[in-house]
């Protein structure tokens, strides 16, 4: 199998590629997507902490200054609303957004959350049980985290159904080459969501409650405080990172463990082992599998000079399985130590959502061994068409 991110049959499975990748073009240039393909887990590593590649590049050039093609108007909406937040900005903005943000979203704050997500994760997951059976991702997997995050961030229970869509859309453009239509839903969504956030914000800012919103727009340090723009574009930031990824690591993760019965039964028979599940499943089968950066100056990765103005497309997944890195590295094992997987990335740009991605994942995968423990899948699982966020798109189940 080669590398080609828009066949269903390499989203489905696409190791045995990168297994071939990393042994005999661990560094490659792939015309159909004009980027440089990058699969070892130790230049994915390096390349991530190093300052000469970054999300953007508008911090140093303009778009002809860099050889790039500026976006078109009618995208401007969507760009300029992520452009607000901090994963398409690099430093100084982001250390000055990234340390405003992280004074409100504590860890502290975080791990607070944790009865919430329990209590939501054992509603969601009993619902499941009582009806015998049913989609594990349409029951469970999605609802869980628009819902966790909904609450921290205040959102009204009358409004939450529009988070998801919203979401969907967005995250639609981060695929590769994304269709006119996806890009027209995306500056869409993007409009309405920030609208929605906008007056939402004011209404926080005016009668404060006890939400991350609130907490964002009083936070201060000395003197400066998180704009408006960025107050939302972080918002925004927070639900699709926190919401698309968190949905297929479920996913993924179940179908893993489904396909593993024996690591499956050990997790049923001993709990303990749920903090180290998470990470090793988010190694088996990374639910974001790869990460573009710009490169701002040339770049040498094993041999080959990378030129400035380049895009390389980082493969975490791959990555996670490099045989360097991991003993039996296609083996699930629920125990493995050390693990130092990459799926939260590393560097600057490392998930802030990280804390609380675990907390979901743990308090889903408990309330569904405690209530399902005879869980098995009923039918073999369809994958979506996207790679970049790579999941399942239903999870079909008896309980």
């Amino acid at each position: 199998m080669r590398y080609d991110p828009w066949s269903p049959r390499f989203v489905a499975d696409p190791y045995p590629a990168y297994e071939v990748l990393r042994r005999e073009a661990p560094v490659f240039y792939h015309e159909p997507t004009d980027q440089w393909v990058i699969s070892r887990h130790a230049d994915v590593d390096a390349l991530l902490r190093d300052r000469r590649l970054c999300r953007s590049y508008l911090h140093v050039a303009t778009h002809e200054e860099f050889g790039r093609t500026a976006e078109p108007e009618f995208l401007r909406p969507f760009w300029d609303l992520i452009r607000a937040g901090m994963l398409d900005v690099e430093p100084p903005a982001h250390t000055r957004l990234r340390r405003l943000v992280a004074k409100a979203f504590t860890a502290r704050m975080v791990e607070g959350l944790r009865p919430m997500v329990r209590r939501l994760a054992e509603e969601l997951a009993g619902g499941l049980v009582d009806k015998g059976a049913g989609d594990l991702l349409a029951d469970v997997a999605e609802p869980l985290p628009v819902a966790v995050i909904a609450e921290m961030l205040g959102v009204p229970a009358a409004d939450r159904h529009l988070l998801r869509p919203w979401s969907a859309d967005i995250c639609g453009m981060y695929e590769l080459n994304p269709a006119p239509a996806a890009q027209r839903a995306a500056v869409r969504a993007a409009v309405e969501f920030s609208a929605y956030l906008r007056d939402l914000t004011r209404a926080r800012a005016a009668d404060p409650r006890d939400d991350l919103i609130s907490a964002l727009a009083h936070v201060a340090d000395a003197g400066d405080r998180l704009t408006e723009d960025e107050l939302i574009g972080t918002c925004v930031l927070l639900l699709n990172a926190g919401h698309e990824a968190t949905v297929n690591a479920t996913g993924n993760a179940w179908w893993s463990l489904l396909r593993n019965p024996g690591e499956l039964a050990r997790l049923r028979a001993d709990h303990t082992l749920i903090p180290s599940a998470v990470d090793e499943l988010l190694r088996y089968d990374t639910p974001a599998p790869m990460f573009e950066r710009w490169v701002l100056a040339d770049v040498e990765v094993a041999g080959r000079t990378i030129p400035r103005g380049s895009e390389v497309a980082l493969q975490f997944a791959s990555a996670n399985r490099d045989p360097a890195v991991f003993r039996a590295p296609d083996v699930l094992d629920l125990t493995r130590d050390p693990n130092p997987h990459i799926a939260f990335g590393l560097g600057v740009h490392y998930c802030l959502g990280a804390p609380l991605a675990r907390i979901e994942l743990a308090e889903s995968f408990r309330a569904l061994l405690r209530l399902a423990p005879r869980l098995e899948a009923a039918a073999e699982p369809p994958w979506k068409t996207g790679f970049v966020l790579r999941g399942l798109r239903a999870l079909q189940v008896t309980v």
